[in-house]
C-alpha cells in the first residue's frame, strides 16, 4: 500500500498544491487566499457556514483544507489558449479567484441584510483586507456585529372576512411566529405561505400571498415589537376577481382530460380531439389512440367536479399521474368557467402527452477462461402500456455458451451453457382483493409480478433455478419513507441430471455445499423499509444540506405456512432428523433480519465524511437446521470489509485454505460492519476517497465445517476484521464507477498474522475492488 497507492497519490497532491497558485493571476491583482467571518459576542449564536453562503466571492476550493487541487490542475496549463491541451486542462481545473473589492463590499451588505431579516435590525458588518504584494495574495475578514435582536412582544390578527378568519384560526397550530420569537422575515414569509395554502385548499383559488401583510410597531428605546398580521380579501388587480369587491370561493365545474395534448397547441386544449368519453364525473378527450382506459385516469384523479378547489388535490393528481410511465408530460390548467351567485366556477384541464410505449436493447459480451472462448447475448424488451393502464411489461432473455478443452471423460457435457428468461409485469396500482378502493388510492402503491427461469448446463450436472414473486411498493406522500411488501416469493432449485455420485464427491461432509446442489424449495414473506432525510437539491438553493442519513431495514420469514400445513396433515415429532417436504422437496424455514444506517456530513459541496453501521441476523428453525446458502451473509467485497476479496472473510476466526469447500463455508448467519469514508472531489470527474472498515460474519450455531465461526458475546469483538485503503471514483452524475484498494489492518483468521497493519505485505494483504455506485 505504502509503496504504491500512497506513494503515487500523496506526491501528486503535494505537487499540485506546491505549484505557484498565483501563476495565472494578472499583474497588479491578487489571488483571494482566505476568507474569514469573525463574530462578536452579540453574534456568537450565528452559523458562520450559513453566513458564508451570502458572500459574493469565495477562495478556490481546498481539499483537506490545504491543497488547492483544482487550481493546481488549472495552473498546469500554459498561457497559450489556442492549444487544445491548455484549453482542456483549464476546463477540468478551476481558474484563480481574483480579489474584487466591489464584490467584497457587496458580500458584507448581503450578510448585513441577512441579519436584518433575522431580526437584528441594527447589525453592522466591517471588512478588513490584508494583501501580500510579493505572493500576490489577499486575505479578507468580515467582522460581524449583530447587536440586540428585535423580539415579538404581541402578535395580533386583523382579518376582514369572517369565513377566511375561521379557516386561518383553525390552523393556528402550524404558525411559525409566536410572542417571544425574533422578528425573522424568513419565518414571516413561511407563515404567509402556510396560511395561503390553507385558504386555497378551502376553495379560494384567487387568494395570493400578497393578500397577507405584516405591520411591525416598534417602540423607541426598546427592542420589543407589536406585530399585526393583516389578511385582506380584496382582489389583486391582476387576479381573477379584479372586477369584484372580494376574493371569491371557487368550485370545480368540469374535469377534462386531454390525452393527446400537443405542446404547440397553446390554450386550444381540445385541438387534437377525435373522441370524447364521459366516465363518472370526468370528461376524457381522446386523440387517435385510447392508450389509457377511463378507469385508470379516474383512479389517478383527485380533482372532483362539484367540490371546492383544493391545491392539495391538484398536487396529489400530479403525483399520481407521474407514476404512469407511459406519460411524458403532465400539465394541469385551471380556467374560469363563469359564476353561480357568489361562487366562481373553474374547469380543470389535465393535459397529457404520451411517450414511447416500447423499447428494446441488446447486450453482447465475450469471455476467455484460460483459452476457452465463450459468448453471451442478452435481449431486453419493455412495453410501458401493455394493458392500456400504464402497466409495464419487461422481458429479459439471455443465452451464454463457453467451450471446454481438456479431458472430458465421465462428464455429462463438453461445454458451459446457460439460458435464462425473466418476465415482470408492474401495475401502477394496488392490485389486491377485499380492500376498499379508498385505501388503494390513499396508499398509491405499485404491484409487481415477476417470474424467472434459469437453465444451466455444466460438465458435472444440469440445474434449473426458478423464481416467482408478488410484491407491493409505495412511498408515503408527506415523508421520505419507501416500503416494499412481498406477500409471496418462491425459489425452486432442481437438478434433473448429474454425474454418478457427484454430490458425495464434492461435499461428503459439507451440508452447505450439499444443500446448494440438491433440490430445495423456499417460499418466503418479506418486508423492507427505507427512510432518508435527504431533500431534493434545487439550482436556487443557497445552503447545502450538511447532514444526511439513510435507514434501511429488511425482514423476511420463510416456510411457516408450509410447516403449518405439514404439521396438520403429516404430523410427526422427528422432523428435525427427517424434515418435511413439499412435492418431494425439502423446504426451508427461517427468519432473517438485515439493517443499515448511514450518515454523511458534508463540509462543503466537494468534501464529506460518510459513516455506516450494518447489522444482520438469520435464524433457521423448525424444518431447517441451517440457513439456505443464498440467504446467508458473507464478508469482504466491494461493499464489505474491503481488505478482503468477496467471500474470503470469516466466519469468525475461520481460516480458509482456498478450496471450493471453503468458499461455500465462508458465509454466516450474523453480520456486523462499521465503515467511515472521507470523500473529496478532485477535478473533472475524479473523486478521491480514504476509508476504514471494521466487521465480520459469524454462525449462530456451531457447525463442524466452520470451525471458529460461532458468535459468542464474550469474544466476538476479538474477531472483528479491520481494513484501510484509498479509492478513486469516476462521477458521471448519472452513475459512479468505483475503484477501491483495501489493505488488511487486523486479521482474525486462525494462524494468520493478526496485525498486518504493523507488518504489511503487499501480496498478502491487498484487495482490489471494482464496482458501480458508493458502498453506502
Amino acid at each position: 500500500m505504502k509503496r504504491s497507492a500512497l506513494h503515487c497519490v500523496i506526491p501528486s497532491l503535494v505537487l499540485l498544491a506546491a505549484c505557484n497558485p498565483a501563476r495565472h493571476v494578472p499583474a497588479n491583482q491578487f489571488l483571494l487566499n482566505k476568507v474569514r467571518i469573525e463574530l462578536d459576542s452579540t453574534a456568537k449564536n450565528m452559523d458562520t457556514d450559513e453566513l458564508q453562503t451570502y458572500l459574493r466571492q469565495q477562495p478556490n476550493h481546498k481539499m483537506l483544507w490545504s491543497a488547492r487541487t483544482r487550481l493546481g490542475v488549472y495552473n498546469l496549463s500554459g498561457h497559450d489558449s489556442t492549444k487544445w491541451w491548455n484549453r482542456w486542462i483549464r476546463k477540468i481545473g478551476e481558474p484563480p479567484v481574483i480579489y474584487d473589492p466591489r464584490l467584497t463590499a457587496e458580500g458584507a451588505g448581503q450578510i448585513r441584510q441577512a441579519l436584518i431579516n433575522k431580526g437584528y435590525l441594527s447589525a453592522k458588518v466591517d471588512t478588513l483586507t490584508c494583501t501580500d504584494s510579493v505572493k500576490r495574495k489577499a486575505n479578507v475578514t468580515y467582522r460581524v456585529h449583530a447587536g440586540i435582536p428585535h423580539t415579538v412582544r404581541t402578535f395580533n390578527c386583523e382579518i376582514s372576512d369572517s369565513i377566511i378568519s375561521s379557516i386561518v384560526l383553525a390552523d393556528s397550530a402550524s404558525w411559525t411566529i409566536r410572542p417571544g420569537d425574533f422578528l425573522d422575515r424568513n419565518r414571516l414569509d413561511q407563515q404567509r405561505q402556510i396560511i395561503t395554502k390553507s385558504i386555497r385548499n378551502h376553495g379560494y383559488f384567487s387568494f395570493m400571498t400578497e393578500n397577507i401583510t405584516f405591520v411591525a410597531d416598534t417602540v423607541s428605546d426598546s427592542y420589543d415589537v407589536d406585530l399585526t398580521m393583516r389578511i385582506s380579501n380584496t382582489p389583486l388587480k391582476s387576479g381573477l376577481d379584479k372586477d369584484f369587491t372580494a376574493v371569491r370561493k371557487y368550485v370545480i365545474r368540469d374535469v377534462i382530460y386531454v390525452t393527446d395534448y400537443n405542446l404547440s397547441a397553446g390554450s386550444n386544449h381540445e385541438r387534437s380531439a377525435v373522441d370524447t368519453v364521459g366516465y363518472k364525473d370526468i370528461k376524457i378527450v381522446y386523440g387517435d389512440s385510447r392508450y389509457l382506459s377511463p378507469s385508470v385516469l379516474y383512479e389517478n384523479n383527485f380533482i372532483r367536479a362539484g367540490l371546492p378547489y383544493s391545491e392539495d388535490e391538484i398536487d396529489r393528481t400530479y403525483k399520481a399521474l407521474s407514476r404512469l410511465e407511459i406519460l411524458k408530460f403532465i400539465n394541469i390548467r385551471l380556467e374560469p368557467a363563469g359564476t353561480v351567485g357568489d361562487i366562481g366556477l373553474l374547469n380543470a384541464y389535465v393535459l397529457l402527452t404520451p411517450g414511447k410505449s416500447q423499447s428494446m436493447s441488446v447486450e453482447i459480451e465475450g469471455t476467455n477462461s484460460e483459452g476457452d472462448l465463450g459468448v453471451a447475448v442478452g435481449l431486453t424488451y419493455s412495453h410501458r402500456n401493455i394493458g392500456h393502464g400504464s402497466e409495464t411489461f419487461t422481458t429479459k432473455l439471455r443465452g451464454a455458451y463457453e467451450s471446454i478443452s481438456g479431458n472430458l471423460e465421465g462428464l455429462l457435457h463438453n461445454r458451459y451453457m446457460e439460458y435464462s428468461a425473466d418476465v415482470a409485469l408492474q401495475f401502477p396500482k394496488f392490485k389486491a382483493p377485499f380492500l376498499k378502493e379508498s385505501f388503494k388510492r390513499r396508499i398509491n402503491a405499485s404491484t409487481l409480478l415477476n417470474v424467472s427461469m434459469n437453465y444451466q448446463e455444466r460438465p458435472e450436472y444440469t440445474r434449473i433455478v426458478s423464481t416467482a414473486g408478488w410484491s407491493y411498493k409505495w412511498t408515503e406522500p408527506l415523508s421520505n419513507n419507501r416500503h416494499t411488501f412481498t406477500p409471496i416469493d418462491i425459489n425452486y432449485v432442481y437438478l434433473p441430471q448429474s454425474t454418478n455420485d457427484f454430490i458425495n464427491q464434492i461435499a461428503p461432509d459439507n451440508p452447505l455445499l450439499r444443500y446448494s446442489y440438491e433440490d430445495h424449495f423456499i417460499m418466503r414473506l418479506g418486508y423492507s423499509f427505507y427512510h432518508t432525510n435527504k431533500r431534493p437539491e434545487t439550482p436556487w438553493q443557497r445552503q447545502i444540506q450538511k447532514n444526511i442519513y439513510n435507514i434501511r431495514v429488511n425482514a423476511e420469514f420463510a416456510g411457516n405456512f408450509l410447516f403449518l400445513l405439514s404439521s396438520i396433515f403429516h404430523h410427526r415429532s422427528d422432523f428435525h432428523e427427517h424434515p418435511y417436504k413439499v412435492f418431494g422437496i425439502h423446504y426451508s424455514q427461517y427468519f432473517k433480519f438485515d439493517s443499515d444506517f448511514s450518515f454523511t456530513h458534508r463540509f462543503d459541496s466537494r468534501q464529506s465524511v460518510a459513516t455506516r453501521v450494518g447489522l444482520g441476523v438469520g435464524i433457521p428453525y423448525g424444518n431447517s437446521a441451517i440457513m439456505p446458502f443464498e440467504k446467508r451473509f458473507y464478508g469482504g467485497g466491494a461493499n464489505g470489509v474491503r481488505g478482503w476479496a468477496v467471500r474470503t472473510l470469516g466466519p469468525g476466526s475461520f481460516k480458509s485454505i482456498n478450496s471450493v469447500s471453503d468458499f461455500m463455508d465462508q458465509c454466516g448467519d450474523i453480520r456486523f460492519i462499521m465503515s467511515a469514508e472521507y470523500r473529496a472531489k478532485l477535478f473533472w470527474i475524479l473523486e478521491l476517497a480514504g476509508f476504514i472498515d471494521v466487521g465480520n460474519i459469524w454462525t449462530i450455531r456451531d457447525y463442524p465445517n466452520q470451525s471458529g465461526g460461532l458468535f459468542c458475546f464474550n469474544s466476538f469483538y476479538k474477531q472483528l476484521a479491520a481494513a484501510y485503503g484509498v479509492g478513486l471514483r469516476l462521477d458521471f452524475n448519472y452513475f459512479l464507477i468505483r475503484f477501491d484498494l483495501g489493505m488488511k489492518a487486523h486479521n482474525p483468521a486462525e494462524g494468520e498474522q493478526p496485525w498486518p497493519l504493523l507488518h504489511p505485505k503487499w501480496w498478502r494483504d491487498r484487495a482490489f475492488h471494482f464496482s458501480i455506485g458508493y458502498p453506502f
